[in-house]
């Protein structure tokens, strides 16, 4: 099979912003979206825009796939061409396993009531306002969006929250990072990790539904967020038994 060119696939320059990149997506998600237009429903153009977007709206990824696709055209003019396929699909379960080592090697440092104080300060206590930041609008932004998911006034007011939220969690994150957990809170620090990376995968799914209006997307991250919002329970439960 012949190598697919995203650029051609999305009908955009490949000097494309990446603003322009996601401003054509969305068009083409909405005029192929079964929702939008029955009468031109074509799955396949849908899952060749889709797979375009995944690489094309990647910054990181962008990059990789121009250096492929310009080796390419180098084979090509040399006669030695050879397809490469790049994975589309990052692998969640790897990613965790690679954190969590780190997040055990963090595991240091004296137990003592100074130390726990300066945790709770300087760790748990903004984490937990972070997260709450995060999940506690999503029930009214969801609402305010189901009126009408194909009104750009609305979906970018979603974007804008999803935009807050990530901003809130890269400052959990740095807070979490920023000093090691004393042994006894250990079980806490477990909940509030694996909760952020709930978030974190849960902010991407929103994200993903803003572009392709795919509520396959929507109806996920509200799940990865309900299990974030089980995490931090069981956080601030294994915190009291401490206390």
């Amino acid at each position: 099979m012949a190598h697919s060119n995203h650029y051609e696939i999305l009908d955009i320059d490949p000097a494309a912003s990446q603003a322009e990149i996601k401003q054509a997506y969305r068009r083409l998600a909405k005029q192929f979206h079964p929702d939008s237009n029955r009468e031109i429903v074509n799955n396949d153009r849908i899952t060749r825009i889709n797979a375009a977007y995944e690489i094309l709206g990647d910054p990181q990824r962008r990059q990789s796939y121009d250096r492929e696709l310009s080796f390419s055209r180098q084979m090509r003019s040399a006669g030695a061409y050879g397809g490469t396929n790049s994975p589309s699909w990052h692998n969640r379960q790897q990613r965790t396993a690679a954190a969590q080592n780190q997040y055990r090697q963090r595991q240091t440092g004296r137990d003592t009531d100074e130390q726990l104080q300066q945790w709770l300060n300087q760790v748990y206590q903004p984490v937990n306002r972070m997260i709450s930041h995060i999940l506690n609008p999503l029930k009214e932004q969801i609402d305010e969006l189901s009126a009408d998911p194909f009104d750009d006034e609305l979906l970018e007011n979603f974007q804008t929250y999803l935009d807050d939220c990530r901003d809130y969690l890269q400052k959990a994150q740095r807070s979490f990072r920023s000093m090691p957990n004393p042994s006894n809170v250990a079980g806490v620090a477990a909940h509030l990790y694996y909760c952020l990376n709930q978030v974190g995968d849960g902010i991407d799914e929103l994200e993903r539904f803003t572009s392709s209006y795919d509520e396959h997307y929507l109806h996920t991250g509200q799940e990865l967020f309900r299990i974030a919002k089980g995490l931090r329970r069981e956080a601030q439960a294994a915190l009291g038994d401490l206390m």
